[in-house]
């Protein structure tokens, strides 16, 4: 057998096999990339402003689709789109991730809290919607990090927003927080009020983008719905040692629904 042609044979089965796998490699983006961008999205929770429904260290999935696409949903610019396509309105009490609208860059999770031309303020701690007190009711206490960044139990409550969703909130400062007492807001059309769980701990729409705050959630800045943690670390612990994880995993956070 001439010995030429069989190592051309050989190259030629390389080079398929090459090929293949770089097919494939291809592929798998392409499909990533579309589920990252119509459907489902991993987000990380970095700071305590949700705590006690979000911890620092939870990995989450986005569903991108609930509220439809805007220039937002991509991962590349696209400024010249505007507006969303394929809608669906948010529902008050859900929580979103969104494109704060101080640089219309960095990423968002807080809840869904005031509609479009609804009025909210804040009065000693309570918090009223259209004229009216959202019911509040106080449950044990939640230990977790006050606002001087010590371990301590701080008063929770089980609040239920018109429309009847209820989730926990916590109160590190009592009643007596800087965004407890706020002037009155009237949410423009087509934006969004939103607010943390951790209610002392969030700069949220209460405070304007002038001073560092969120103000008013454009429509077309919303990204997604918080749907289900997939993972989530104890804060302090980098999630890529996973010869930690034993120890350091929340195994009982893992699979849970975000309400």
């Amino acid at each position: 057998m001439d010995s030429k042609r069989t190592d051309a044979g050989k190259d030629a089965k390389q080079q398929g096999g090459v090929w293949e796998l770089v097919k494939v490699i291809v592929q798998a983006l392409i499909i990533a990339g579309v589920v990252r961008t119509f459907l489902f999205q991993p987000f990380n929770i970095p700071s305590g402003s949700m705590i006690p429904t979000l911890l620092i260290g939870d990995f989450l999935f986005v569903s991108k689709y609930a509220y439809g696409f805007s220039k937002y949903s991509f991962p590349i610019d696209l400024d010249f789109v505007r507006g969303r396509f394929l809608a669906s309105p948010p529902k008050r009490g859900d929580v979103i991730v969104f494109k704060t609208p101080h640089d219309n860059k960095t990423d968002y999770i807080k809840r869904l809290i005031g509609m479009p031309g609804d009025t909210l303020q804040m009065k000693e701690g309570r918090l009223y919607i259209n004229g009216v007190i959202v019911p509040r009711e106080p449950i044990a206490k939640y230990h977790t990090e006050d606002f001087y960044g010590h371990q301590a139990d701080v008063p929770a409550y089980k609040e239920t927003l018109p429309g009847g969703v209820t989730h926990t909130i916590i109160e590190i400062q009592g009643d007596t927080g800087f965004t407890d007492n706020t002037e009155l807001f009237t949410v423009p059309a087509n934006s969004y009020f939103m607010m943390g769980d951790n209610r002392d701990n969030s700069t949220d729409s209460r405070v304007p983008p002038d001073q560092g705050g969120v103000g008013y959630v454009p429509a077309e800045n919303l990204e997604g719905r918080a749907e289900l943690i997939f993972f989530s670390n104890r804060e302090g612990d980098p999630a890529w040692q996973f010869w930690r994880w034993p120890w350091t995993v929340r195994w009982d956070r893992i699979f849970k629904p975000v309400r």
